[in-house]
């Protein structure tokens, strides 16, 4: 690697990725920016890894406020969960290892946590108040037909 190619990464790594590609396509491998190329690599995982993170979190506040706040019910939030599941699942699809994800604990726990943050936040409800573990399983939360408490 050349002193130019960290430069160029550290300062602009859009300029930079153009020129990897193009270095890459003309076969000058010996040119390559390596290790960032890796880290790049690596980072488009996760990437993936943190949207769905994101996405999963709104959903199951959405789950939660819905299950705390009956009175607040309404077609918009029915809207707002089946868009989030929705888009959930074109994500697992596109990138099928997210799936295993799904089976960590670690990550329901990290991920109920950024939950309960926002809706403690947008409901103005104590966490104590709060479960401490998500009370779905993994099926509820993604089922089209699920909704919690729904009279």
């Amino acid at each position: 690697m050349t002193t130019t190619n960290r430069a160029n990464y550290e300062s602009d790594v859009i300029a930079w990725s153009i020129e990897q590609a193009r270095l890459l396509r003309y076969g000058h491998f010996d040119a390559l920016d390596i290790e960032h190329i890796a880290d790049e690599i690596e980072d488009v995982g996760k990437s993936e890894q943190r949207e769905l993170e994101s996405r999963m979190a709104v959903l199951l506040s959405h789950l939660l406020k819905w299950s705390v706040q009956p009175q607040r019910r309404g077609s918009s939030w029915i809207a707002t969960i089946r868009t989030l599941r929705e888009g959930i699942d074109r994500r697992i699809k596109k990138t099928p290892s997210l799936k295993a994800d799904l089976q960590d604990a670690e990550w329901w726990e990290s991920v109920w946590g950024d939950a309960l943050i926002k809706a403690a936040d947008e409901t103005g409800i104590a966490f104590d108040l709060l479960p401490t573990a998500c009370p779905w399983t993994e099926q509820q939360v993604l089922s089209v037909d699920f909704l919690p408490n729904f009279e």
